[in-house]
């Protein structure tokens, strides 16, 4: 039966467990140029060190106007591979395999003067109301998003996760909360995701994987469920993508009659649905950063990954300590032995 520190294979991407740390923005580049700083560094490796078998990059923008804020991570240029390439190479050297995530904020770029997004729907009354774009626009968007995965690509990632979950552009093009459109974009919801997958395929090695984030279920008044998230995610699947990323909501303000769970492992069982629906891997994240109730998510194949979000914020080192917790065996740093 496998656990949380069983070693787990797909495709090429070979982890030495079962546990993940999720793409989290640091808001830390203080030139406001997308490249990624010492910072960025430490923060990534440190987590290599403490045990974590994945590493996913925080969200990663196509271009400067897709940035959630100014001090956010880009891919729009050759000059932002370095730095990046130089974060996954010393995690290599840990143990640790690292994927990326690729986005574009759209309507929730708050620093940009003028946001795009699928219609001219604002997140709420306090947030500004963003431009539609043009058809040949949202072909250019697919472009960027291509060029993006072929430079994560040439900076040694193991992984691409495409970022369509949390009310960000993608998301906002499958959500007819969000999509108003009149053009192919908006007679075929999917459309924009799909094409999207078709160019990052077309860019990643054949053993490489993408993931895609999504948000399967939306809490607004009149928000999809479950069961419209599975529809949309088969349309992806059959588009490319090769494991789920499963989180929820983002996409507005909180309706009256539904509400995400405060409860441990409330999103668990959209991960399980997904999975058990498309047949395919997913990753279980939300308040699981206790190693007993991540490890049965697992052992009970809810998911085929967890990630740990605030638990290992607060802690670089949860992987370390939850191996002890759990009594399995893991690889400690010589240096740290004796505190384990």
């Amino acid at each position: 039966m496998n656990h949380l520190f069983s070693p787990y294979q797909f495709k090429g991407l070979e982890l030495k467990n079962r546990v993940v740390m999720p793409p989290m923005c640091q808001y830390s580049v203080e030139n406001k140029d997308g490249i990624a700083t010492d910072w960025h560094y430490l923060h990534y490796v440190s987590r290599a060190v403490g045990g974590a078998g994945f590493i996913i990059i925080e969200m990663t923008d196509v271009e400067p106007d897709g940035r959630i804020s100014d001090y956010d991570l880009g891919l729009w240029s050759d000059e932002q591979i370095p730095a990046l390439a130089r974060i996954v190479e010393a995690c290599h050297k840990y143990g640790a395999k690292v994927g990326i995530q690729i986005a574009h904020a759209g309507r929730k770029a708050e620093d940009t003067a003028e946001p795009v997004a699928p219609s001219a729907i604002p997140f709420d009354k306090d947030w500004k109301t963003p431009r539609a774009l043009t058809t040949s626009e949202v072909k250019g968007m697919v472009e960027k998003f291509r060029q993006a995965v072929q430079r994560a690509v040439k900076a040694g990632f193991d992984a691409i996760e495409i970022h369509g979950a949390h009310g960000y552009l993608i998301h906002q093009f499958h959500s007819p909360l969000t999509n108003q459109r009149d053009d192919e974009y908006g007679k075929d919801l999917t459309k924009f995701g799909r094409e999207i997958i078709e160019a990052a395929k077309a860019e990643m090695p054949d053993d490489m994987p993408l993931i895609m984030r999504i948000s399967a279920k939306e809490y607004v008044d009149g928000g999809y469920g479950i069961n419209e998230s599975i529809q949309f995610a088969k349309h992806f699947q059959d588009a490319g993508v090769d494991m789920f990323h499963i989180s929820s909501g983002g996409e507005g303000p909180f309706g009256d009659s539904d509400k995400p769970g405060t409860h441990a492992a409330y999103q668990v069982p959209l991960a399980r649905e997904i999975k058990a629906s498309l047949d395919i891997p997913v990753i279980a994240v939300g308040r699981l950063e206790d190693p007993i109730l991540a490890n049965a998510v697992i052992g009970n194949e809810d998911a085929d990954l967890v990630a740990i979000g605030r638990g290992m914020l607060r802690n670089p080192y949860w992987t370390l300590e939850a191996a002890a917790a759990l009594k399995q065996e893991i690889t400690v740093p010589k240096q740290y032995t004796t505190g384990f």
